[in-house]
């Protein structure tokens, strides 16, 4: 056996370490299941893939898209009309 020392910060650890827990690994293990699937299937197992925006982030997308189409006026015309949108 050998031992292997990777940094990380603390956050991140505890994060990782709470999920492994919940499906009833450490850390260790989990990082021993990683390095032999490396092996066996001789890639990195790793989606580097950023992730799909959801339903409003698409929708908040498209209308900034249009508001660029339209020489980058928004729907409102001043601050008041968008507080009062928001119901502030």
């Amino acid at each position: 056996m050998s031992s292997v020392t990777i940094r990380v910060d603390q956050q991140t650890k505890e994060a990782a370490s709470n999920i492994a827990e919940d499906f009833g690994f450490d850390l260790s293990s989990v990082t021993r299941a990683f390095y032999r699937q490396i092996v066996r299937e001789r890639r990195i197992p790793l989606n580097l893939s950023y992730p799909q925006p959801n339903a409003e982030s698409k929708k908040s997308i498209q209308e900034a898209d249009e508001i660029i189409s339209r020489g980058g006026t928004g729907r409102f015309h001043n601050a008041q009309e968008m507080f009062e949108d928001l119901g502030i």
